[in-house]
Parts: C-alpha cells; sequence; structure tokens
C-alpha cells in the first residue's frame, strides 16, 4: 500500500464538508434514519424525531439491492424525492446509495451524499463514476473485503479526482454466525493510525442485532470513530426491512448522549 492517494504520506488528513458538518473533524457526525423510505408521511416523522434527537444527517434507502429477489427493493427515485422534501423541510443533508451509474445525474437532484454499498464496493465502474464528480462518497466496506480491497476501492475514486471520501466499516463474514456480520474495529484503528480518510462505523449492518447496537456504537467511537451510521424508525419493529437491527429514536437518543460524553474524553 505504498504510494498511494489514501495513505498519510501523501498529503493532510481529509476532511469532508457536508453542508454545516465536516466529518473528519473532532466533532463525532451521526447519520440515521430507516433502512428504507417507505413514504412521505413515515419520513417526515422520523426526520422531525431525529432532528429533535440531535442526528447531523438524513439516511434512507431509495434503491435497495436485496439478497432475494423478492423482498422490498426500495422506491427508487420516488425516494429520493421524500427524502430531499423532509431533508430540505429538517434543513438536514441527504445520504442514501446509488447502485447504478445510469442513475448518478438524476440522483445528484437529491442527495448530499452518495453511498456506494457493500455489494458495490467492487463496482469499479461506479466507482470511477463518482471519482469524476465532487460530491461526498461515503464507501462502504465489502462483506468479504480485507482492509486493502476497501482502501484500493477508495483509490478508484480518489485517482479520478474526488477526494471527498468517507470510509464505512459495516462488518465483515466471518465463522461466526450469531450475529450477521463480524464488526472489525480493528480496521477503524488501522485507517485511523496509517491512512488519511475520515472512517465511520455502522453498528446496525455490523451486527444485526438492535440490543446490541448501542454497544458496538460506543465501542466504535472509542476505537477512533469520527461518527457513525444508524438505522432508526419511530417503530422498529415495523419497519419495511432489516427491522431486527433498528432501533428506536429513544436508543438514538441515549447513544448520542453517550457520544457525546465520550467526546469530552477523547
Amino acid at each position: 500500500m505504498k504510494n498511494l492517494l489514501v495513505d498519510k504520506k501523501s498529503g493532510e488528513d481529509i476532511k469532508v464538508k457536508v453542508g454545516d458538518f465536516s466529518i473528519g473533524d473532532n466533532e463525532k457526525i451521526i447519520i440515521s434514519g430507516p433502512c428504507s423510505v417507505e413514504n412521505y408521511e413515515t419520513m417526515a416523522q422520523i426526520t422531525k424525531e431525529l432532528k429533535n434527537a440531535g442526528v447531523h444527517m438524513l439516511r434512507g434507502g431509495a434503491f435497495k439491492p436485496r439478497t432475494s429477489p423478492y423482498d422490498f427493493q426500495g422506491l427508487e427515485f420516488q425516494g429520493l424525492k421524500i427524502l430531499k422534501q423532509v431533508g430540505n423541510e429538517f434543513s438536514m443533508p441527504v445520504v442514501s446509495e446509488i447502485m447504478d451509474t445510469k442513475d448518478l445525474d438524476e440522483a445528484l437532484k437529491y442527495i448530499d451524499v452518495i453511498q456506494i454499498g457493500s455489494r458495490n464496493m467492487y463496482n469499479y465502474s461506479l466507482l470511477k463514476e463518482v471519482g469524476k464528480l465532487k460530491v461526498p462518497v461515503l464507501l462502504k466496506r465489502g462483506m468479504s473485503a480485507t482492509i486493502a480491497e476497501w482502501l484500493y476501492a477508495a483509490e478508484y475514486i480518489m485517482v479520478e479526482g474526488n477526494t471527498n471520501v468517507i470510509l464505512c466499516e459495516r462488518g465483515i463474514r466471518t465463522f461466526e454466525t450469531y450475529t450477521r456480520n463480524t464488526l472489525d474495529l480493528n480496521a477503524i484503528a488501522v485507517i485511523r493510525k496509517k491512512y488519511r480518510l475520515p472512517v465511520i462505523v455502522d453498528p446496525s449492518h455490523g451486527t444485526g442485532h438492535r440490543e446490541l447496537v448501542e454497544h458496538m456504537s460506543m465501542a466504535a467511537i472509542a476505537a477512533g470513530a469520527h461518527g457513525l451510521i444508524i438505522e432508526s424508525h419511530i417503530e422498529p419493529e415495523k419497519a419495511i426491512s432489516d427491522s431486527k437491527q433498528t432501533i428506536s429514536i429513544e436508543s438514538l437518543e441515549r447513544i448520542i448522549k453517550k457520544v457525546k460524553k465520550l467526546e469530552e474524553i477523547l
């Protein structure tokens, strides 16, 4: 991994500006919202609660890459329009996944941060295209990717000119089956020590169990993560997708309070 743009030797640590927020600074950035955008009314209710809880950015899935073709695939551009509308109403930047290069131009009308999901970390055509933009990119680690492969994916984006890359550790596939994935907090320490991109953690996909999200959120911040991306809902049990790992707004508020306390220590 020598002489790469992601390496600390290549320049100062990168801080990614999104609206009024900077990912990579001392303040820990919290991104939250439902796995899938369901409808305007529900999204508006959720966003209002998130804003009151102190969440910085709004996340929601509109294009949903699902393992089964029979699972809910998302509202696509209708979902992005809903996200944009509620994001504007509550002054919150929007983070959402784009899966295909053909959707980029239209999607940029509605979102502030392009998420590259775990399944698309190896989609080099998509990585190259977002690299030609100046829009912030949230790059999730592939479910079986090594740290080196993850960093090379970031390099694909940066070599095209876009250095606004945020790494996201979301757990990797191991022999363990109790949790959905194994949240690799080693990776956070490695990134912070040797590489210059900001890194956040997704404890929702990292565990797959809502009762573990709070504990792993605290562990992630203690390990050096610049922020968290957490799936939340006003009625977690009724969330259309990934309900088992989706937490309540009350749980999210508790996490945010603990994060602020850790900020003072760290």
